[in-house]
């Protein structure tokens, strides 16, 4: 096979967020920002933006064949991971699954959840548009996530700050996928 660089990719991707079960823009509106009405852009991030799929698969055997007979599907985590570069209140009560911010006369605040583990966690969603082959743009829907991993505001001399995310996938339904993702094509 040869090789073909225009299905070579490299650039950045632009994250948003959005409630869970947010209005999802059309397939054909790829190269259009989604609605501020639904989803609001992270702004910067580093390190770039990555969709992470782990499957993993249990091993069928017969006492009779020494190698591997099958593979069956167990087990799918999904995630989306980034660095979010604006380390604001806002982006941290995203990353933080919820909180409270106010604002007054020259301050903003922000205090935790303090829900009982009971109740049920303020899911989100997640939207990342990026570069997919021949130059087109590819956008990627996860639809419900959480915010699953320890949050670091590390202030350093000599490094920037950054609010590092790890955005876990969830089952939505037996008829909404856990991801969607969509490619440009050439006409």
């Amino acid at each position: 096979m040869a090789v073909d660089p225009d299905n070579l990719i490299q650039g950045p991707a632009t994250l948003y967020r959005g409630a869970f079960g947010a209005a999802e823009p059309a397939d054909s509106a790829l190269n259009s920002t989604p609605a501020a009405s639904a989803w609001s852009d992270v702004g910067g991030t580093t390190d770039g933006v990555k969709l992470v799929i782990e499957n993993t698969y249990g091993e069928l055997e017969v006492d009779q064949i020494v190698d591997r007979v099958g593979s069956r599907l167990t087990k799918r985590n999904t995630s989306v991971e980034t660095n979010m570069a604006e380390v604001t209140l806002g982006n941290l009560a995203y990353a933080l699954n919820g909180g409270t911010t106010a604002s007054g006369s020259g301050y903003q605040t922000y205090e935790p959840n303090d829900s009982s583990s009971a109740t049920q966690p303020a899911y989100s969603a997640v939207l990342f548009d990026g570069w997919a082959p021949d130059l087109l743009r590819r956008r990627v829907i996860v639809r419900k996530v959480l915010s699953t991993d320890s949050i670091e505001v590390a202030y350093t001399k000599d490094k920037q700050t950054v609010l590092k995310v790890k955005l876990q996938a969830h089952y939505v339904s037996q008829s909404i996928r856990t991801y969607k993702i969509i490619d440009g094509v050439t006409p």
